[in-house]
């Protein structure tokens, strides 16, 4: 199907928006900490670990560092969704679409 040459430069620049996105969100990087620093964990913007520090004060007690490293763990995503959704409000606000299409 061919599109008129309007909305073929549409597609077009969306698609390369759309591209930008993409690389602006994997560049995200974000540091999440739990039990006041003693479990930190680094996460980039597709939500891959790049790290995780633990306390050796907190090896010995199982149940508590289980409960840090999954607060550090969701602390860190929800930072990584958080500065995703500001990017993709950020470029998507100047096309003047109506708010919840994205």
């Amino acid at each position: 199907m061919k599109l008129p040459g309007n909305m073929q430069a549409m597609m077009k620049q969306a698609q390369q928006m759309q591209q930008k996105l993409q690389d602006d969100i994997a560049q995200i990087r974000v540091e999440a900490a739990a039990g006041g620093g003693m479990v930190s964990v680094k996460m980039d913007g597709q939500k891959n670990v790049l790290g995780v520090k633990i306390d050796p004060e907190v090896a010995g007690d199982v149940e508590m560092l289980q409960d840090m490293v999954l607060a550090a763990f969701n602390e860190a995503a929800k930072k990584v969704d958080e500065q995703a959704a500001a990017k993709t409000s950020g470029l998507l606000g100047g096309m003047g679409l109506p708010p919840g299409l994205f």
